[in-house]
């Protein structure tokens, strides 16, 4: 398949409906061209499995791959992330959530996501397994709120690991802010997921400690303003007379 030349910039919802998973695979392999080979082959490494791993995940209308590319990218292009770790993190931050016994293969006996963070700090490091782990959602309680339990999460695990913080909030924008591009019955319960958990990433954004440049942080607070815009025109607008 042949891309544009400037799909370098194209905005990435662009990529998406244009190119779709091919587009994104070789935006992705823009963005890390200047990395050196043995970083390069680390980002592919992690790719790779993310790709075996939600190979049959869908997410609304697209492949989930999509999202952890968009993840990943985001990072990249509009973060200015250079670390490998997070970016590694970042494309593998569902899989322990999501497919923990086959992640953890034939350690998958007692507590399986414990064996999967154990395959991941052995393949990728002990660094990028407590980011995937900060950002990992919990077994929540069935007796409780969801959306509660899933923002107490959020503050708790990202207080202390602060490029984790950087990863949420990538994740965030692909779901919160992408939630306009979604379709079905399923968008309003995704925006009043996502509206309440704003404020608190607002404020662990603007910390001293997240690793962020000034005007990344200021790029991604528009971006949270654009997401309760956006959630208020889902949540808030008056019912259509009949």
């Amino acid at each position: 398949m042949e891309f544009p030349a400037h799909l370098a910039t194209m905005p990435m919802h662009a990529i998406t409906e244009i190119h779709g998973e091919p587009g994104l695979l070789a935006r992705f392999r823009l963005e890390i061209r200047d990395f050196d080979e043995a970083e390069r082959e680390r980002l592919t490494e992690a790719l790779d499995l993310a790709a075996r791993l939600h190979r049959d995940d869908r997410r609304v209308r697209e492949p989930y791959l999509n999202h952890l590319l968009r993840v990943a990218i985001r990072m990249l292009h509009h973060y200015r992330v250079r670390d490998v770790d997070v970016i590694v993190a970042g494309l593998l931050h569902d899989t322990v959530e999501d497919h923990p016994a086959e992640l953890a293969g034939d350690r998958a006996a007692g507590d399986v996501r414990a064996a999967a963070l154990a395959t991941l700090a052995d393949r990728f490091g002990p660094r990028v397994a407590r980011l995937v782990a900060a950002v990992t959602n919990p077994v929540y309680d069935p007796d409780r709120d969801r959306h509660v339990q899933y923002r107490e999460h959020v503050a708790a695990s990202l207080d202390q690991e602060p490029w984790a913080r950087v990863i949420k909030v990538s994740d965030f924008t692909d779901n919160g802010v992408g939630v306009i591009h979604s379709v079905g019955p399923k968008v309003p319960t995704w925006a009043a997921k996502y509206r309440p958990l704003v404020p608190v990433l607002r404020d662990l954004v603007t910390r001293p400690d997240t690793p962020l440049a000034p005007p990344v942080k200021r790029h991604i607070l528009d971006q949270l303003d654009l997401a309760e815009e956006r959630f208020s025109a889902i949540l808030d607008a008056p019912a259509h007379p009949n």
